[in-house]
């Protein structure tokens, strides 16, 4: 009778359960969407959607419309931009289990064959896997383990830009390449020209393109994917095609080289070989392989371009605010006395400098919109509907260029992180946006930080960066436009990049011993 009382009780809880959700849908729909641009017949917003800094057109909608949330639909696709950090704090980060999927994006995902990275993983128990994998390598403790190997990358950058200063981006793109394919697969690169790292700048410049929302009508009507290559109209069958020979390269082959060094045992331990030498008997070998082959890949894309747009971003705000220069190297004289090179044990000692990776956080941030999340149920947030399956695109940019926030926000400016000669605490951490959002922040993020305060401290400490003249001693003014995508780098610029002084140059060459 107990049991029978119990079925009954739990099926009164279901019923009930129900019906709530019936009615809460029901009166959801009677709410009206956020506000947007007016939307066509069929199409939706389809001719409005921006293909190149989205960020800024999603920003102006918003002060048009007075809204920090947009809704825009493209043939019948809901997308919901989210503009301000109080909208993606409620929803991505206290609402998480429901907004931390992924878009489906089927021309990154199935065609272009990026299913491999964690990023883009729709939420579940694969994604939980690999996710696990990349957290047990890189949370915040894991990460001091590889401090060493940052800073000797550090070292090596420095005596790099002592012999060759005007070719400074390829020396930061060594930088970045060298420590990610040291952690990753143990691998060695080649000091200039090295085919691991063109393999992964050919293929992050192409997913950087088509992941930005509205870019390619099939994440909309996935219908096309089937659509033959021959047939008018589907020259995204023939990109997409030509874009997975690149994706899969930078996969398959610095992993391949891993295995080869762990065959003939001239491997140096790394996050590759360590993981495949933890794979237990009674465990799915080539499952386990597939997920530390995947999480190998994700962490190799993810360190490659995002790290280096930090790294110029900062050696261009030192162009644009001399002062701030002059102020992270005063502060650093008073800690170093000019009597050797900065460690990661002085981070304490020198909130200036940290103050000025912050504002190249802010400043010309990274991802200035993160990856789409995904609402994976019906939702009300401010009186407004939001459907499910709506692709929720978080508006970075936009929030770390809050006039409210950070006054002159497109002026670099590290001063308005301090007070009193300390970090001003009042003042909202970019750090909380600028590495994404809720379950889908980034893992490497205390790595990458890393990076960049300690390569940050150590230019500062030993180089002048000051603009470049021409051969008639004439300023060349640098630009600050970036690169549109899903990383943003600066366009090229000049600069000149000095030794401090006949005792920072000592330092600089004897870091090599």
């Amino acid at each position: 009778m107990t049991m029978i009382y119990l079925d009954i009780i739990a099926g009164i809880i279901s019923i009930a359960l129900a019906v709530l959700l019936h009615l809460r849908r029901s009166q959801s729909w009677q709410l009206s969407l956020p506000p947007g641009p007016k939307k066509r017949f069929l199409i939706g917003n389809l001719k409005d959607m921006p293909t190149s800094f989205e960020w800024e057109t999603y920003h102006r909608w918003g002060k048009e419309h007075d809204s920090d949330i947009i809704h825009l639909d493209v043939v019948g696709t809901s997308i919901i931009v989210l503009n301000s950090l109080e909208a993606t704090s409620d929803l991505l980060d206290k609402r998480s289990s429901i907004y931390s999927s992924r878009a489906h994006l089927s021309m990154v995902r199935e065609l272009m064959g990026w299913d491999f990275l964690v990023g883009l993983m729709p939420y579940g128990n694969d994604w939980r896997a690999h996710r696990r994998l990349c957290q047990q390598t890189l949370n915040a403790k894991a990460a001091l383990h590889f401090h060493p190997q940052v800073l000797d990358a550090t070292r090596e950058l420095l005596r790099r830009l002592l012999d060759r200063p005007e070719d400074f981006m390829t020396h930061l793109r060594y930088m970045a390449a060298r420590v990610i394919m040291s952690i990753t697969y143990g691998i060695d690169i080649l000091p200039d020209g090295d085919p691991f790292v063109a393999v992964a700048e050919d293929a992050m410049h192409t997913v950087g393109l088509a992941v930005v929302p509205g870019t390619f009508l099939v994440d909309f009507l996935p219908i096309l994917k089937y659509v033959p290559e021959w047939f008018p109209g589907a020259g995204f069958q023939r990109t997409a095609k030509e874009w997975k020979v690149l994706a899969r390269r930078m996969v398959d082959i610095p992993y391949g080289e891993t295995i080869r060094q762990i065959a003939d045992g001239s491997y140096k331990p790394s996050f590759t070989s360590s993981n495949l030498d933890r794979i237990g008997a009674e465990q799915d070998m080539a499952c386990q392989q597939r997920i530390i082959k995947n999480t190998a890949g994700t962490m190799y894309a993810a360190g490659s371009d995002t790290t280096v747009s930090a790294f110029a971003t900062f050696i261009l705000g030192a162009l644009f605010n001399p002062e701030a220069q002059r102020k992270g190297q005063a502060e650093i004289d008073r800690v170093l006395h000019q009597e050797r090179l900065p460690t990661f044990d002085d981070q304490e000692s020198m909130p200036y400098v940290t103050a000025i990776v912050k504002e190249v956080l802010r400043w010309k941030n990274v991802t200035p919109i993160a990856i789409p999340h995904l609402l994976e149920i019906d939702d009300v947030y401010k009186g407004y509907r939001l459907p499910a399956g709506s692709v929720v695109v978080p508006n970075t940019w936009a929030i770390l260029h809050d006039e409210v926030a950070y006054p002159d926000p497109f002026s670099f400016n590290p001063d308005r992180f301090m007070k009193n000669g300390r970090l001003d605490l009042t003042v909202k951490d970019p750090t909380i946006v600028a590495f994404g959002y809720g379950r889908r922040i980034c893992p490497g993020r205390h790595l990458a930080y890393a990076s960049v305060w300690i390569t940050v401290a150590s230019i500062l400490a030993v180089f002048d960066i000051t603009k470049a003249v021409d051969e008639n001693g004439m300023i060349i003014e640098p630009s600050d436009k970036v690169y549109t995508g899903l990383v943003c780098l600066p366009e090229p610029f000049k600069c000149s990049i000095k030794p401090r002084s006949k005792e920072a140059e000592d330092y600089i060459l004897s870091s090599e011993q």
